[in-house]
């Protein structure tokens, strides 16, 4: 490593300079400061001899030049330039013919030639050259504006078009021909440009060559002949279309003008008429239809009334549904806004179309979730059919095409049977009607199709048929509750009563149902209905064997609240004691049966409340609970936690007995404490006597104190259990309780009235 590797050059200061300077100062300043390149000095010519010198001196430097790099061109024209300004003519031709020997495709050479002759008035030579030029080099179309230019400037205009005429052979450019009409049109020869033009648009059949001859045209007033140029144009662009299976060549272009020129020549229908054949032919694609419909909306504004305003809202819409659908074809909500939209808009062709392809869109998956909606689609189409085309043989065909497109051993629709059978039967065709529902319930059997098939043999007043539906119905699925009650009912009111109970009576008695408390409930209002009062009890009795739900207890109440077979008194007592049952069954169920008795008291007081007296609405008010505040062990965490209970007055009085066996526990306990302590004897020589007196009442106070000391342990053992949902107030009370009572026993202890020390420190313990 060097020595200048191995220094770095640090710096200091890091940071940015107060005055900064950029790339660009740098180079104008450089700039400035260059010292100018020195001039190289005036030469002045005074004789033949030294001009000759001169010149031999010039020509030497560009033979040099031309010798070190023969194909350069640019020394060649400079030294051509030169010899032309030196107004050496021939010298100037053979420096350019020896350069064209070096490069004859170069443009510059023929260019510069030609130039040099045309500005020295040299035509024949200069048309020499341009002949030689677009003979070797015909695709330089800079060559022919050069040449016809020259020979119109010379006023030669036959050759000018005879030069035209050479160059379109080559079959140039658009611009080339655009020249040609334009040189035409200058001259005022119009039968010669239209011919120009014709072979034009043949050759570049482009809607903008169209135009620009149909505005050629239109400038000559030949209206008639403008009509013909766009309509041959429309023609040839839809020949090509087709045969190229390619709707994009379609241009937009040609039809608006076509449509600008006719309302110019204040023709709105034919305007109209091409803008409707536009709307029809040109494709979405690249926003083209979109410039149409703008035009088309517009011209609507100007020219047209309400109904064409709407035609062209309604074509929009059209085609934004069709750019939808082509990016999903299964969206079904967008082929229901497109089948409205052609019925709004009335074209009865139009709305077949619009609905068979979207029938045509059959849901790839066989679930039924994705078919719902395409199944509609094919309800909307039948529909539309029969009401607004009034075609009922296609009506039919729709309904039949749909029942065989279903899958229905996976699954199936009932709204297409029953709609079909409803169609049928409008049509008079009962027979077909049947006979379809009939293979519905064989193929698929749904309770929708039974329901559907009943109601329209109850409307054709068919009731052996819907008998006999009824029991088909019940042996597909006997725990149907509601075709059961239907049953009964279509019994009842056909006057057979005894028909539709024991249709109920078979009901009641199926192992499984899947809502028994409606059947039941229908039962007992069949039975009310027919004022069989004893029937119905009968009935609540049977169902409060099965279920005591406190819903039940409250309808039999009101039940027998409202029945006529007793007087008025009678009917308020049977009730009462109804009420009285369902709390003495609700409250042998234990706590869990709360919220039950609160529904069920609250039902009996608003019952008081509107038959009773205010002697028996007190009496139900002193019944009802009371809302409280407990506390509750969590199992999980062994924390206490606060919640709202009801207490009834019943349980409370039922609770007493047991507290107050717990007083009378203390109480005895304190009366052993005081009783077994005895004063020493005077007379030392007795002693074995009075210990076997007081072993004997030891004993029998053991035994009497063995009764209360059970009866205190179940007690305590009580009150444990309940401790967990006592209320806060109680627990006060009862600590409050025991703490009076240690002092009272810890002071008689201290009094001298003694007592056994273990059996109270086992006291306290239990007690703690």
């Amino acid at each position: 490593m060097s020595n200048r590797e191995a220094r770095i050059s640090k710096v200091k200061n890091k940071n940015p300079a107060a005055v900064q300077i950029t790339a660009e100062q740098i180079l104008r300043e450089a700039n400035q400061f260059q010292e100018a390149p020195p001039k190289i000095p005036l030469q002045k010519i005074v004789d033949r001899e030294e001009l000759d010198e001169y010149k031999l001196k010039k020509r030497k430097e560009f033979e040099d030049k031309i010798r070190r790099n023969r194909t350069h061109i640019g020394h060649w024209i400079k030294y051509a330039t030169w010899e032309e300004s030196q107004h050496e003519y021939e010298r100037a031709r053979s420096i350019y013919e020896r350069a064209l020997d070096v490069d004859h495709r170069n443009p510059a050479v023929w260019i510069n030639y030609a130039n040099m002759e045309m500005k020295h008035r040299n035509v024949n030579h200069a048309r020499n050259i341009w002949d030689r030029a677009v003979a070797i080099l015909p695709r330089v179309d800079m060559f022919w504006y050069k040449y016809t230019y020259m020979e119109e400037v010379l006023g030669n205009v036959a050759g000018a078009r005879q030069v035209f005429e050479r160059w379109m052979t080559w079959e140039p450019s658009e611009e080339a021909w655009t020249s040609y009409i334009k040189f035409e049109k200058r001259y005022k020869e119009f039968g010669r440009g239209r011919q120009v033009f014709e072979r034009f648009v043949s050759l570049h059949p482009e809607p903008k060559n169209w135009l620009k001859w149909a505005k050629f045209e239109e400038d000559q007033s030949d209206l008639d002949r403008v009509r013909a140029i766009f309509e041959q144009c429309i023609d040839h662009i839809d020949t090509v279309s087709r045969q190229s299976n390619d709707p994009s060549i379609l241009d937009p272009s040609i039809f608006v003008a076509f449509a600008k020129f006719e309302i110019r020549q204040r023709e709105p229908e034919r305007a109209r008429a091409i803008y409707k054949y536009a709307l029809e032919r040109v494709p979405q694609e690249g926003g083209k239809l979109n410039a149409i419909q703008d035009a088309y909306a517009l011209f609507e504004k100007q020219h047209g009334e309400k109904e064409g305003i709407e035609d062209v809202i309604t074509t929009k819409r059209r085609v934004k549904y069709e750019d939808e659908l082509k990016k999903n074809s299964h969206d079904y909500d967008t082929w229901f806004d497109f089948a409205r939209l052609e019925e709004s808009a009335g074209e009865v062709e139009r709305i077949r179309e619009v609905y068979e392809r979207a029938i045509a869109q059959v849901p790839p998956i066989q679930e039924k979730r994705y078919w719902k909606r395409y199944i509609y689609l094919w309800i909307f189409y039948a529909v539309w059919e029969e009401r607004d085309a009034k075609d009922m043989q296609r009506a039919k065909e729709v309904y039949e095409q749909c029942i065989k497109i279903i899958p229905h051993k996976k699954f199936t629709f009932a709204k297409v049977w029953l709609l079909y059978a409803d169609f049928l039967i409008r049509q008079n065709d009962v027979i077909l009607a049947r006979k379809n529902l009939g293979t519905a319930l064989g193929v698929c059997p749904k309770e929708k199709l039974f329901r559907g098939y009943i109601e329209l043999e109850l409307r054709l007043r068919e009731f052996d048929r819907a008998r006999t539906l009824y029991e088909k119905y019940l042996e597909w699925n006997p725990a149907n509750c509601y075709a059961w009650i239907k049953y009964a009912e279509l019994e009842r009111m056909l006057g057979d009563t005894d028909r539709a109970r024991g249709i109920f009576e078979i009901a009641v008695q199926q192992p499984t149902l899947d809502m028994p408390e409606v059947l039941w409930k229908g039962f007992i209002d069949f039975e009310v209905g027919e004022e069989e009062w004893e029937k119905a009890r009968e009935l609540y009795e049977r169902l409060l064997k099965r279920t005591e739900h406190v819903k039940v207890w409250i309808s039999f109440a009101n039940f027998e609240a409202t029945a006529t077979d007793v007087d008025p008194p009678e009917r308020l007592e049977h009730a009462r004691r109804i009420f009285d049952r369902a709390q003495n069954v609700l409250k042998r169920k234990g706590p869990d049966s709360k919220e039950e008795r609160v529904v069920l008291m609250e039902s009996w007081r608003e019952f008081e409340r509107t038959y009773g007296d205010a002697d028996s609405q007190g009496k139900i008010e002193a019944k009802m609970p009371k809302v409280v505040k407990k506390r509750r062990r969590v199992e999980d965490t062994g924390a206490w936690e606060e919640y709202m209970d009801y207490v009834f007055p019943d349980d409370e009085a039922e609770q007493k007995p047991a507290l107050k066996l717990l007083q009378m526990a203390h109480l005895w306990k304190r009366q052993q404490q005081q009783r077994s302590f005895v004063p020493a004897s005077s007379n030392e020589d007795d002693d074995d006597a009075p210990r076997e007196g007081n072993a004997s009442s030891g004993r029998s106070m053991l035994g009497v104190g063995g009764i209360f000391g059970e009866a205190l342990e179940e007690a305590r053992m009580e009150e444990a259990r309940n401790e967990e949902e006592m209320d806060i107030g109680d627990i006060d009370e009862a600590q409050e309780e025991e703490e009076g009572g240690s002092h009272e026993g810890n002071g008689d202890k201290e009094n001298g009235n003694g007592g056994s020390e273990m059996d109270t420190d086992e006291i306290n313990g239990r007690e703690r």
